[in-house]
């Protein structure tokens, strides 16, 4: 302390020892200071987001999407899928979906089911024994074997086709009431569409696998 002094000038001398004291503390705060606003102005701008929707959990083929299944999430525009589905409630899965996954148009039975076989028809067929049907899982490649229940001839109708969904797992039962069949999609040749469509009518559809 210094007595001689004004108490103003006193109060300013213990100021700037205080500030000489901790210059370098002040220093290295307006450095960082500085750093971080280049850093920020030199920073790419965040990405564009889109809203999909999200497993919420592991979800089953043929599972009757409902609320609670899937969550809506903020997603880099540049890496959602092109064909991630906007609406879901009420739609059947036609493949498994792990958590966090993001639904896709080809993952549900419908229309979108195409984009997962291109160049192939889509078609959904009955076929008489549920509990047949209920061995089949989506990705199984069959064949489609028709007999006629007056002559008990049997022919191929369809080889390879693809196994997309099996919807009537959706309903809780998996082998239905084995009288009115179980209903499964399919990916096939167009030409072998119609055949199928026709056989269903008139004959008695069976699968098969061949190696």
């Amino acid at each position: 302390m210094l007595p001689g002094l004004p108490p103003t000038r006193r109060r300013l001398r213990a100021v700037r020892h205080q500030l000489r004291r901790r210059r370098r503390l002040l220093a290295a705060a307006l450095t960082a200071v500085a750093v971080l606003g280049v850093l920020r102005a030199l920073a790419p701008p965040e990405p564009d987001t889109v809203e999909v929707l999200v497993a919420a959990r592991d979800l089953t083929s043929g599972t009757l999407l409902d609320h609670g299944d899937l969550v809506a999430h903020d997603y880099p525009q540049d890496l959602a899928p092109p064909d991630a589905a906007t609406t879901a409630l009420g739609r059947v899965l036609a493949a498994p979906v792990g958590r966090g996954e993001v639904l896709t148009d080809a993952r549900v039975v419908g229309p979108g089911l195409a984009l997962a076989e291109p160049g192939r028809t889509i078609l959904p067929v009955r076929l008489p024994d549920a509990q047949m049907a209920a061995l089949l899982q989506p990705g199984d490649e069959v064949d489609l074997v028709a007999t006629d229940p007056g002559t008990g001839q049997a022919s191929l109708v369809a080889d390879r086709v693809t196994v997309l969904a099996t919807p009537t797992r959706a309903t809780g039962d998996p082998v239905g009431d084995g009288i009115d069949g179980a209903l499964v999609v399919v990916a096939t040749t167009p030409e072998e569409s119609v055949q199928i469509t026709s056989a269903a009518l008139a004959q008695y559809l069976t699968v098969s696998w061949s190696r």
